[in-house]
């Protein structure tokens, strides 16, 4: 059938001239921006690649970005202790721990140690907790991407079966409740469940994130069904996605690409959750 991409590079520059539109006008009425600091311990490439694009975005937006770096071998009580004074500066509305950390830090104990309020990333537990209950104003990067993409199709979502593939805190969770607030019937699989082909044939929406290269296959997608990929995999030096998108676009009316899908927006959902933690803290 006719497929289309769900183009996340076009999608996030909208979202980048909404963004700074209302920047702009809180900075006419406040005399001030958005400062985040962003924390990184270690020299991985994936995590760099990430901070260079956060760069880019604060200052295409206006934003005051500023990088702490941590030698890998740093301690883990160095970094909460930044933390601690990066809390207490009323300049400072956004902090951000980069991933991946070395194997002696904790990212649990580092992003729990961030004021909630300056936990851009959303994965704080108390931003968590307003998830679950429906009320939060930051949300978790990744999961707001895949709502944004599906939102852009322009299908209703209300009524439908979502599917998500993979049940990671930083992904399936979050997403999956994000997926209830659009009044959809969610059913999460993982490693463990059985026929899980049978069980994505029957999804109107499948968001797949398990990290499995070109796992889910068009054969499992039902006809018309919109199918997002979260998976960032290396095969042969190429980035692939967790779906099959050469036999998913057969059968799917709506599909996102990797590279191309969720990944562009990752980074203008974080400065926009930049904003929102500007603005709870100016009380506006």
């Amino acid at each position: 059938m006719s497929q289309q991409i769900l183009d996340g590079k076009a999608l996030a520059l909208r979202l980048k001239e909404r963004l700074a539109i209302e920047i702009k006008t809180l900075k006419d009425a406040t005399r001030d921006v958005p400062r985040i600091v962003s924390i990184v311990v270690g020299s991985d490439p994936s995590g760099l690649s990430y901070v260079t694009s956060q760069q880019k975005a604060a200052q295409s937006l206006g934003i005051h970005y500023e990088l702490q770096n941590f030698e890998a071998d740093s301690s883990q009580e160095n970094v909460l202790t930044l933390i601690a004074e990066l809390n207490g500066y009323d300049h400072v509305h956004g902090i951000i721990i980069n991933k991946p950390l070395p194997v002696i830090m904790d990212f649990k104990t580092l992003i729990n140690a961030i004021d909630p309020r300056k936990d851009i990333e959303g994965m704080n537990l108390v931003n968590l907790g307003h998830l679950l209950i429906g009320d939060s104003r930051i949300l978790p990067c990744t999961p707001s991407a895949v709502i944004q993409l599906l939102r852009s199709s322009g299908i209703s979502l209300k009524g439908k079966h979502a599917v998500v593939i993979g049940r990671s805190e930083i992904v399936g969770k979050p997403v999956s409740l994000l997926l209830l607030k659009e009044d959809m019937t969610v059913t999460i699989c993982h490693s463990k469940t059985g026929d899980l082909p049978g069980i994505v044939s029957r999804a109107d929406v499948v968001v797949a994130a398990l990290g499995k290269p070109l796992f889910v296959k068009g054969e499992w997608i039902k006809k018309g069904a919109i199918v997002i990929d979260v998976g960032i995999n290396q095969v042969d030096g190429k980035i692939v996605g967790d779906v099959d998108l050469a036999s998913v676009k057969e059968k799917a009316a709506f599909v996102s690409p990797v590279p191309g899908g969720v990944g562009p927006l990752t980074s203008i959902i974080l400065m926009n959750n930049a904003l929102e933690a500007f603005k709870i803290q100016h009380s506006i």
